[in-house]
């Protein structure tokens, strides 16, 4: 493994090398270019140092994405500070246990989260500062005070000159393994672990990008951030990789509905799009498919002759649909729906599958687009090794395992836990379970956590059912839950559409009894379903889009 460089050095690097060029925007909002940045870190560095804040303090952010998140994350990983990013979706007791939990001396939150927070309910933080405008909305010492209501002064006496790109010089970490973030997993469990996440992990992923994209992607190209920052996903590849990259990145920066972001896509023209399947599944449900499948259209897709020209133009318009500027969309963070990934190799559309964990940060297989193979997410990427624990990984199922650079260092303060998933030979235990073809790909079956037990012991992986139920008439979501010994799918209809079709209640339950039927004739026995039950809410779900499992155990 070749010697690992300092991560602050990159960023360091890009703001220097890219100093006159637009850096973040706040869509529909201002634009800082990467001197503004410079500038805005540096005001926070003389914060923190005449605050009182040490290398290796803890400071929390806590809000909806925007550049002033961004650029308070940069200032204090480039300060030697470790940073607690926290998901604004978060309910108020969460943030409090993650504040307490990892000891933080400063909480950045967003206008959204502000309200919310009681700052008793955080005894040992220090200060809250406001992320809008960086004003502090409480200070429990005087230096925070003084520094806060000093700074410019502070500052133009340490530049009397100006600020230039010379006078950019952050901290290096002294060692790989030093501590660069806590991020605090949600999951689907109902309560969170901090994963301790070293310089080395958030090189690991910054490597791997530049190694697969940085052909691809240049100082200057337009990207999106939709995905939560202070989740590993959206922060390591909608964020720190095009920064360091000199891409100009543009934050939506309110709950980003289908809607807001077909038109972001439209406007931006982004140069690479990360997603969760979600956002991609229903755009190409509601805007795509109508299109496309009628009996005109299917005539005309099963002539070979014709349907290479209308594939052709189909993807091209699917391609417009996301600003029809970019290189690839990965997807990743929950299972892709098979029909429409299907759908999309068909029509040659540059769409891959890529599979991580918070753990680590969070990159561990991927393939890009020309490589992809369906219902798979990838190889092993650079400086990760993958593993099914199986007698036979080709054909029974087992437990996926990584180890390498990007692994993290262990849950904070939580040692049994870490001991749970990182053995002794330094393999990480993911908790899910997948398939190893001869050439490496992985395909992923489940999460083991997840997997029923069938009434003569056969292993059924509910998301394989769920997937299908996903395709089927009017089915928007689905989860499939035991009772007893039986299979029972929950599910959220289309209300919308059915409305639009002048269908009743009692109309739709028809709809999924066909469904029932359709479902269990291409099921095993053991994996039919006795019941179908209506939902009349989206289920709830966690920030990276998974459905809370745990709140529909009994329906």
């Amino acid at each position: 493994m070749k010697t690992i460089p300092s991560y602050n050095s990159f960023i360091e690097k890009s703001i220097t090398d890219n100093w006159d060029l637009n850096a973040l925007t706040d869509y529909k909002g201002a634009t800082l270019q990467y001197k503004d940045v410079a500038r805005k870190i540096e005001k926070l560095h003389i914060m923190f140092e005449n605050s009182g804040i040490q290398k290796g303090d803890k400071i929390a952010l806590c809000g909806r994405n925007s550049s002033n998140w961004a650029v308070a994350f940069l200032a204090t990983l480039t300060y030697g500070a470790v940073a607690v990013p926290i998901l604004h979706e978060f309910t108020p007791d969460q943030v409090y246990n993650i504040v307490n939990h990892s000891e933080a001396k400063l909480l950045f939150v967003g206008d959204v989260v502000a309200p919310t927070l009681d700052a008793n309910e955080m005894p040992h933080l220090e200060g809250i500062i406001n992320i809008p405008d960086y004003s502090l909305a409480i200070s429990r010492t005087d230096k925070l005070t003084f520094a806060r209501e000093h700074l410019n002064e502070l500052f133009g006496k340490k530049y009397p000159k100006a600020f230039r790109k010379e006078h950019v010089n952050y901290y290096k970490e002294e060692s790989p393994e030093e501590l660069a973030l806590i991020n605090y997993t949600s999951g689907t469990t109902g309560f969170s672990k901090g994963v301790m996440l070293p310089y080395r992990a958030i090189w690991g992923n910054l490597d791997f990008a530049n190694t697969v994209l940085g052909g691809k992607i240049h100082a200057g190209d337009k990207t999106i951030s939709i995905l939560p920052m202070a989740h590993m996903y959206g922060m390591s590849f909608e964020f720190l990789f095009e920064f360091c990259a000199g891409c100009h990145i543009f934050f939506l920066t309110r709950i980003p509905s289908p809607a807001i972001i077909a038109q972001a896509f439209k406007d931006v023209q982004p140069a690479i799009i990360i997603a969760v399947p979600l956002i991609i599944e229903k755009i190409i449900r509601k805007r795509v498919f109508p299109k496309i499948q009628n009996h005109r259209m299917k005539l005309l897709m099963s002539v070979p002759v014709i349907s290479k020209k209308i594939k052709e133009k189909i993807c091209e318009q699917v391609s417009n649909a996301f600003g029809g500027n970019f290189y690839e969309i990965i997807v990743g963070g929950a299972a892709f729906n098979q029909e429409v990934e299907a759908f999309l190799k068909d029509i040659d559309f540059p769409i891959t599958v890529g599979y991580g964990a918070t753990e680590c940060a969070p990159i561990i297989t991927y393939a890009d687009y020309k490589e992809f193979r369906p219902t798979s997410c990838g190889k092993a990427v650079v400086h990760m090794e993958v593993k099914i624990d199986s007698p036979d990984p080709q054909n029974i199922p087992g437990e996926i395992l990584t180890r390498g650079t990007n692994v993290m260092l262990g849950y904070y303060k939580n040692e049994e836990a870490t001991k749970e998933v990182l053995d002794d030979e330094g393999w990480y235990h993911t908790g899910d379970l997948g398939l190893m073809d001869k050439d490496g790909y992985v395909y992923i079956k489940g999460r083991s956590k997840n997997m029923l037990l069938g009434a003569n012991g056969q292993n059924i992986y509910p998301e394989e059912i769920e997937d299908k139920l996903n395709s089927m008439a009017l089915v928007i979501e689905s989860i499939v839950i035991q009772k007893g010994d039986k299979l029972v799918g929950l599910v959220f209809p289309d209300y919308e559409e059915a409305k639009n079709m002048g269908l009743s209640n009692e109309d739709i339950e028809k709809v999924m009894e066909e469904n029932r039927n359709a479902l269990n004739a291409i099921m095993p026995a053991y994996c039919k379903i006795s019941a179908i039950k209506l939902k009349e809410e989206e289920f709830a779900k966690t920030p990276k889009k998974s459905i809370k499992r745990y709140l529909y155990k009994e329906g």
